[in-house]
């Protein structure tokens, strides 16, 4: 099969989606443009700060993608295309992109708090904490799972890991000049991405070779720096520099596939059972984030909320981004598809998930003139730069919620335990410490853990909506298929890693199974009454 029909069919879907679909639900929930949102009622210049629509949409893009939606594809593969692409399509229209775009709605109608605040406000106080344990738990395994992967590329792909340092250092600056040197933004952005390809090349002709242990290290360094500091400094500029090594990635790839049209080499499906591992449920956690990822929910409600300059941007933001990650996710099973089996194992085995996608990337690209390697290294970088957005943005998540979770009360004397920087290091160090190991032991658990979480974050909104008197019925199918997959998928987890007596790896999900559980039992009888409190 020709993987052209593949991308131009899946972008003609999404874009109907979004205009259809998106429009349909913001209608539903009654987005009101002329309402303040919290970034304005409550800007503190440090988390609530409003931003321009395109800056937000590069932030939010960018932490909620990471390497989530070209790693799930690609190890999903195993089960064939056709079952990886279907969901991907299906999830990312009618369960993806509801959570996403409900998941920032809500939170800016409860004064830009996070998901675990809207759980206290409508289920009860015993949830929120509920909540609040398992997401912290899962941005743990969020950072685990990503320090290995950023750390793998740059040991595979020195010459991102240097343009990688240098586009840091570019976004600070950038922040500085725009947020306090009132520089425009259109002239800004023109010098910045001319600087940004610039990082690239020097990061081709200087690449920084590092072992795997040390790049850990430095990262978890970076991400503690990173996620205690205001967001002007390197969160918004960063991620809206991000979106341009997005935009021109998509493009890049589609012109190469335009031009390339590589047949798909990959079976359409090959088996329900492939190692062991059965197509249901495990299809369903480990392709996350190109379908419906619980992280998404926490993003939106944790820091792009906070952001929202208007209620019509939700629609783009969320409902958008996640699409935009649908379309990329599309391009990465191509990356898989389009070679041998051999030559898959080779690229796998070489760089992991990542390295596969860099070099079919830059062999699409080399089609229309870009150098092979040139493409290939600007590829790891792009991806590297979501990646690393969405560890920092994870910690940062993390702190909120770990200090959340302290509930300190007003008057009382301070808990050291609340104190952003020790409640970011706590997260740190032990998300590092869980990440010590192999991506590929990480990823199962994060992947259920995830869309556990999603099951959460799609009943706290749904709660809301029929208290609110909303229509909530979207809601209900995609709770209980991914209630059903999760619970599925973890007590297999349990069961393999109780045989390889990982017992770590056992009580973790474990724990998080039953918290889930107990929460959601709570959020049905809440759910099941007849209470109505037209919250709005």
């Amino acid at each position: 099969m020709n993987s052209l029909w593949l991308i131009l069919v899946s972008i003609v879907v999404f874009f109907i989606a979004y205009v259809t679909y998106g429009s349909w639900l913001a209608k539903q929930w009654g987005i009101d443009e002329t309402r303040e949102t919290p970034a304005h009622t409550q800007n503190d210049g440090v988390d609530y700060m409003p931003a321009k629509s395109p800056v937000l949409l590069g932030h939010h893009f960018a932490s909620i993608a990471g390497a989530g939606p070209i790693v799930g594809p690609i190890a999903a593969a195993v089960f064939g295309w056709l079952p990886v692409m279907l969901w991907i399509i299906i999830g990312g229209i009618f369960f993806g992109g509801v959570q996403d775009y409900s998941s920032i709605f809500a939170s800016i109608r409860h004064d830009g708090k996070s998901i675990g605040e809207i759980i206290e406000v409508n289920i009860g106080k015993k949830g929120k904490k509920l909540f609040g344990i398992f997401a912290w738990l899962t941005l743990l395994l969020v950072i685990a799972a990503f320090v290995n992967i950023v750390a793998n590329t740059f040991v595979s792909v020195p010459a991102a890991a240097s343009s990688s340092v240098m586009f840091i250092m570019l976004a600070i600056l950038f922040g500085f000049f725009v947020y306090r040197r009132g520089m425009p933004l259109g002239i800004s952005s023109i010098i910045g991405v001319v600087l940004l390809f610039g990082c690239i090349v020097l990061g081709v002709k200087f690449p920084l070779v590092l072992s795997k242990q040390v790049w850990i290290y430095i990262l978890l360094g970076y991400i503690f720096v990173a996620s205690v500091t205001p967001v002007w400094i390197l969160l918004q500029p960063r991620d809206y520099l991000n979106s341009f090594l997005l935009y021109a990635m998509l493009i890049g790839a589609v012109l190469g596939i335009v031009i390339y049209r590589p047949t798909i080499e990959l079976p359409a499906v090959t088996s329900f059972n492939v190692g062991g591992k059965l197509l249901f449920p495990m299809l369903f956690v480990t392709v996350a984030c190109g379908a419906i990822s619980g992280f998404h929910s926490l993003v939106g409600s944790g820091t792009s909320s906070k952001q929202l300059d208007s209620e019509a941007d939700a629609k783009i933001v969320g409902y958008g981004s996640m699409l935009i990650e649908c379309v990329l996710a599309v391009i990465a099973i191509i990356t898989a598809a389009y070679v041998t089996k051999d030559k898959f194992a080779e690229l796998l085995g070489a760089g992991g998930p990542i390295n596969v996608f860099s070099d079919g990337i830059g062999v699409f690209m080399s089609k229309f003139g870009i150098p092979y390697a040139t493409g290939k290294s600007f590829v790891a970088l792009a991806i590297s730069a979501f990646a690393l957005t969405s560890l920092d943005t994870g910690t940062r998540l993390g702190r909120f919620i770990f200090q959340e979770m302290i509930d300190q009360k007003e008057g009382e004397s301070e808990n050291i335990l609340a104190n952003r920087y020790v409640a970011t290091g706590i997260t740190v160090v032990l998300g590092g410490w869980l990440g010590s190991g192999s991506w590929t032991k990480i990823w199962p658990i994060f992947g259920s853990a995830n869309q556990l979480l999603a099951v959460l974050a799609l009943i706290a909104v749904a709660v809301w909506l029929k208290k609110s008197g909303k229509n909530y019925k979207m809601f209900i199918i995609p709770m209980i298929f991914m209630l059903a997959v999760t619970v599925f998928a973890l007590i297999l987890l349990i069961k393999q890693n109780l045989a390889s007596e990982n017992y770590i790896l056992v009580a973790l999900p474990a724990l998080l199974l039953l918290f889930a559980l107990i929460l959601t039992k709570d959020a049905y009888k809440v759910f099941t009454s007849n209470d109505k409190e037209h919250i709005v």
